[in-house]
C-alpha cells in the first residue's frame, strides 16, 4: 500500500492529546505520516516508505494505542436508516448520563453550600447521592484515564478522573475515618481554599466537576455535530431514486431504481421539480436547471442537449432525458465532499503548536498539582487548604479547548463555504490568505466569459443591412467548428434570421471559409487571406473600422459575396458581467490585481481597462505564466493566482495560493488551494473574506484557550478558586471555543 491515503475513522478519542497519542503510534510504523484530527474523529495517513503498509496495520496501531479504528468508507448519508427510521442521535447517551448526573448532584451542591439545609446527618443522604455521580457519570473519565494508564500515557481524562476521585476519596476518608461523619455537623461554602472554615468533605465538588464537565462534553458534542451540518447538508443533496428508460417490448419503458444503482452509460428521465440523479449530458429537452445548492449562484441556467448537467441540481423547467456520465464517488457532489473532508482533516501550523503543547501538558500540570499541594504544606497550609489547591489545579487545567480550537473552526467555515460553492482545500490555505498582497487574473474564462460572442456587424456600404450581412456571413460559417463561426452562427439564430442553406462549402484552416450560398459565392475571413487569395478590395473607412474593432480586444473577419466585400463582423470573448465589481472588491481587501493572459496585448489592454486592472501581461505561454507569478514572488509579493484551464495549472501550483474558478479544468482544480464552484469572480472575493474570518476565529480560539490555562492555573495554585468553580471554569472555555466558531455559519456573501 506504499504510496497511497487511508482515512479512518477513529472511536474513544476524548481531547487533543488524545489525537497525538494516536498521530504518534501511527508515526512509528515505517514509511507511515499521519494526521489525527480530534473534532472530526478522523485520521488521515499517508504512506510513502518502500515497505507496504496494509490496513490491517495501521487499524491495529491505534488500537494498540488504546483506541478503535475503522476505515472510513465516504457515503453520502441518507436520511433514514435501511429500515425506514429515523438514524440514532450519537449524543443520545451522554445527555442520559448528563440528566441523571445533574438531578442526583444538584441536592448535593444545595445541601453542601446552604447551611440551613444541613439536617442532622445529612452528610449520609450527600454521599449517597453523590456515590453514582463520581462513579457512574463520571465512568466515561474513569474508563479513559485508565486506558491511558495502561499504555503509560496522560490526557485530559486523566486530569478529570484524578480529581474527582481525590475530591470523592478524601470524602470518604472524612466520613468513615475522620470527624465529617458524626450527627449534626454543618459545613459552609468557601469561594477560596484559605478560608480557615473551610470544610473537609469534598462531595459537592466530585459531583459538580463531573456535571460541569459532562455538560461541557455534551454541548462541544451537539456543536461539532452542528458545525459539521453543512457537509452533512451537501452529501444529502444526492436524489435518492432516478427514472431509468430501459428497452421493452414496445420501446423504451421508464423504470424507478434507486440513484445509487445508476452506471455510466444509463439514460434518465429527469421532471421538472426534480433532481437530477448523477452528473450527465443532455440527450432531449431544454430546460432551467438550478445550481444554487452546489454553487450558491440563485438564477437558474439554460441547458440545451450537448450541454453537462451535474448531479443533484434541480430541473426547474422541461422535461430532460440525461445520459449519466458518471456515478459514486466519481462524481461532481462526491468530489465536493472529499475537498471538504481533507480541509476539514487538516491542521494549521498554529494548531500543530498547540497540540504539541497539549502533548505534554497533562504531565506538567500534574506535577504543578503536587507542588501546590507541597508547597502550601510546606508554606504552613492546612492539609485542606493543600488539598483544595492541588484538585483545583488538577481540574482548571484540562486542555480541552486547545485540541477544539483550530477543527472547530476549520469544520465550521469550511462547511459554509460549501453552501456558497467556496472549496478551501485545508488550513494552510487558510494560513496563505492572510499574507497574500497581489492577485492574478487569467483572462480567458476568468475576467472573461471564454465564449466568442458578436460584438459588431459593420457594412460597407448602404446597399446592405446589417441583418442581412449577418444572414450571409451565418449560411457559409455554419458547416464550420470554429469559435469565431459558432458565435456567427448563434448570433444570427437569436436574432432569428432566416440563414439560407449554403452549398459547396470548404474551410481553410487559420484563414476562412468559402461556400455557395443563393448561387453567388461567399467568403468569410481575415483580410490578409481575403486579399491574397480572393484579390478582394478593401474600403479604407471599413479596414478602419476593422482596425479599431481589433486595438478594442475584437476578432473581425471580411465577408464578401460575388467579389464584393459587404461588411465585416466582430467576434470577442466579452467581459463577465461581475468582472469590475469584483476586482473592485479585491483592490478594497487590500489585493493588488494583475491580468495575465496569452491574448495579445490590444486585447489585454481593452479587457483591463473595462474591470480596472492596471498592470498587465499579454502574450503569455504556460511557462511564461508561472515565469511571471515567481517574479512577482521574486520582488517581494505574495501572490494569489485565479485561473481555469490547463495551462495556468502551472502558475496556480506556483502561487502562495492559488485558487480556480470551478467551470474550469481537472488539472487546474487539481493545482488549486480553493476553489470557486460557480465561477462568478465575485466569489473570489467572498472566498478570501471567508478564509481570513475563519483563520481570524482558528487564532482568537487558542488565544483564549492559551490564556484561560496561563491565567486560571496559578490562580488555582494559589488557593483562590474552589475546584466547583474551577471545574464549571473548564467547561466554559471549551463550549467557548466552539461557540465563537459557530459564529462562521454566520458569514454573508458580498451579493
Amino acid at each position: 500500500m506504499s504510496g497511497s491515503t487511508v482515512e479512518l475513522d477513529i472511536t474513544g478519542m476524548t481531547c487533543a492529546s488524545c489525537a497525538n497519542r494516536i498521530e504518534r503510534k501511527l508515526g512509528k510504523l515505517p514509511g507511515v505520516t499521519a494526521t489525527v484530527n480530534y473534532a472530526t474523529e478522523q485520521a488521515q495517513v499517508e504512506v510513502t516508505g518502500p515497505e507496504a503498509v496494509d490496513t490491517t496495520a495501521l487499524v491495529a496501531a491505534v488500537e494498540a494505542a488504546g483506541y478503535g479504528a475503522t476505515v472510513h468508507v465516504q457515503q453520502p448519508p441518507a436520511g433514514t436508516d435501511d429500515d425506514g427510521s429515523l438514524p440514532d442521535d450519537p449524543t443520545a447517551p451522554l445527555r442520559q448520563r448528563l440528566v441523571v448526573s445533574a438531578v442526583l448532584a444538584v441536592p448535593v451542591v444545595l445541601l453542601s453550600m446552604v447551611p440551613p439545609l444541613q439536617f442532622p446527618d445529612w452528610q449520609w443522604a450527600a454521599l449517597a447521592l453523590a456515590a453514582p455521580v463520581a462513579v457512574w457519570g463520571a465512568l466515561p473519565f474513569h474508563r479513559a484515564a485508565w486506558v491511558n494508564a495502561r499504555h503509560g500515557a496522560a490526557t485530559m481524562d486523566t486530569l478529570v478522573s484524578v480529581g474527582v476521585l481525590a475530591a470523592f476519596g478524601w470524602s470518604l476518608y472524612a466520613l468513615f475515618l475522620g470527624d465529617a461523619g458524626r450527627s449534626g455537623m454543618h459545613m459552609a461554602f468557601s469561594w477560596f481554599a484559605t478560608d480557615p472554615e473551610a470544610s473537609d468533605l469534598y462531595l459537592e465538588v466530585a459531583a459538580a466537576v463531573t456535571v460541569f464537565i459532562l455538560a461541557g462534553r455534551y454541548m462541544e458534542a451537539r456543536a461539532k455535530q452542528r458545525s459539521g451540518a453543512a457537509l452533512r447538508a451537501l452529501l444529502e443533496l444526492g436524489a435518492k431514486d432516478a427514472s431509468v428508460l430501459r428497452d421493452g417490448p414496445s420501446g423504451p419503458v421508464e423504470t424507478r431504481v434507486p440513484a445509487a444503482s445508476l452506471v455510466v452509460g444509463d439514460v434518465v428521465v429527469v421532471r421538472p421539480g426534480e433532481r437530477i440523479p448523477s452528473d450527465g449530458v443532455v440527450r432531449e429537452g431544454s430546460s432551467a436547471v438550478d445550481l444554487s445548492m452546489l454553487t450558491g449562484e440563485s438564477v437558474p441556467v439554460e441547458v440545451r442537449p450537448g450541454d453537462r448537467v451535474t448531479g443533484a441540481t434541480i430541473d426547474v423547467g422541461g422535461r430532460l432525458v440525461v445520459e449519466v456520465t458518471a456515478v459514486g464517488a466519481d462524481t461532481e457532489l462526491a468530489r465536493m465532499g472529499r475537498l471538504v473532508e481533507d480541509a476539514q482533516t487538516g491542521k494549521a501550523e498554529v494548531q500543530r503548536l498547540a497540540d504539541r503543547v497539549s502533548a505534554v501538558f497533562v504531565p506538567v500540570v500534574i506535577g504543578l498539582a503536587v507542588l501546590a499541594f507541597v508547597g502550601w504544606l510546606v508554606a504552613g497550609g492546612s492539609l485542606t487548604a493543600a488539598f483544595t489547591a492541588a484538585v483545583a489545579t488538577l481540574i482548571i487545567a484540562c486542555p480541552c479547548a486547545l485540541g477544539l480550537a483550530t477543527p472547530t473552526a476549520l469544520l465550521v467555515g469550511t462547511g459554509r463555504g460549501s453552501q456558497l460553492g467556496i472549496l478551501i482545500g485545508g488550513p494552510q490555505a487558510l494560513e496563505r490568505t492572510r499574507g497574500v498582497d497581489t492577485i492574478v487574473l487569467d483572462k480567458t474564462g476568468t475576467v472573461t466569459t471564454g465564449e466568442m460572442r458578436l460584438t459588431a456587424v459593420v457594412t460597407a456600404g448602404d446597399d446592405v443591412t446589417a441583418a442581412a450581412l449577418l444572414a450571409v456571413a451565418a449560411s457559409a460559417e455554419d458547416g464550420s467548428e470554429h469559435p469565431v463561426a459558432r458565435a456567427v452562427v448563434r448570433a444570427a439564430r437569436e436574432q432569428g434570421l432566416d440563414v439560407p442553406v449554403a452549398e459547396q462549402f470548404t474551410a481553410t484552416p487559420g484563414a476562412g471559409v468559402q461556400a455557395v450560398v443563393d448561387g453567388e459565392v461567399v467568403v468569410v475571413g481575415t483580410a490578409r487571406w481575403s486579399a491574397e487569395a480572393w484579390a478582394l478590395h478593401v474600403p479604407d473607412e471599413l479596414s478602419d473600422r476593422v482596425a479599431a474593432a481589433e486595438s478594442d480586444g475584437g476578432t473581425a473577419v471580411l465577408v464578401a459575396r460575388g467579389g464584393a466585400v459587404l461588411g465585416a463582423v466582430v467576434v470577442g470573448d466579452t467581459v463577465k458581467p461581475e468582472a469590475a465589481e469584483a476586482v473592485r472588491r479585491l483592490v478594497a481587501l487590500g489585493l493588488r490585481p494583475v491580468l495575465l493572459t496569452g491574448d495579445n496585448e490590444g486585447a489585454a489592454r481593452a479587457v483591463a481597462a473595462k474591470v480596472g486592472i492596471d498592470e498587465v501581461h499579454a502574450r503569455a505561454t504556460p511557462a511564461s505564466k508561472l515565469d511571471t507569478v515567481r517574479g512577482l514572488q521574486a520582488v517581494g509579493r505574495s501572490v494569489a493566482m485565479v485561473g481555469d484551464g490547463v495551462n495556468d495549472a502551472a502558475a496556480l501550483a506556483a502561487a502562495d495560493l492559488g485558487i480556480a474558478m470551478g467551470a474550469g479544468t481537472d488539472a487546474a482544480i487539481a493545482a488549486s488551494d480553493i476553489t470557486v464552484v460557480s465561477g462568478r469572480l465575485t466569489v473570489v472575493a467572498d472566498a478570501v473574506r471567508l478564509s481570513r474570518a475563519t483563520l481570524r476565529t482558528i487564532r482568537g480560539n487558542l488565544f483564549w484557550a492559551f490564556a484561560y490555562n496561563v491565567a486560571a492555573i496559578p490562580l488555582a495554585m494559589a488557593g483562590l478558586l474552589n475546584p466547583v468553580l474551577a471545574g464549571a471554569a473548564m467547561a466554559f472555555s471549551s463550549v467557548f471555543v466552539v461557540t465563537n466558531s459557530l459564529r462562521l455559519r454566520r458569514f454573508a456573501p458580498s451579493d
